[in-house]
């Protein structure tokens, strides 16, 4: 968890994550870093949390692009061996992927 929050960027407000994460330990760690868990509740909870069910349904649109990102061979099988590269690549991918939705919107 340490790893997650460590990510040098803006502080995120949300945490958007499957039911595989819906523990009371990450629950609190993150409500302390001041981050609101958006996480479903597993069926065999006896109190289950509530869950906003509008911003999970972001989470579909970020597990597609990692999809379309991993279409590509170089960035599934990691061709790349440093970290610099690999994040140029990743960034180019994104572009190409992203850059039709752009263009000739009329």
């Amino acid at each position: 968890m340490s790893d997650l929050l460590a990510i040098p960027v803006g502080k995120p407000r949300l945490f958007l994550a499957d039911k595989g994460y819906d523990s009371d330990f990450l629950r609190e760690e993150l409500l302390v870093h001041g981050i609101r868990p958006v996480i479903p509740p597993k069926a065999n909870r006896k109190n289950p949390p509530a869950c906003d069910v509008r911003a999970y349904k972001d989470r579909n649109r970020i597990e597609r692009m990692f999809n379309r990102l991993k279409q590509l061979r170089r960035v599934a099988t990691r061709y790349d061996k440093t970290r610099k590269s690999f994040s140029a690549f990743l960034a180019l991918a994104a572009a190409k992927i992203w850059l039709p939705y752009f263009v000739n919107r009329t």
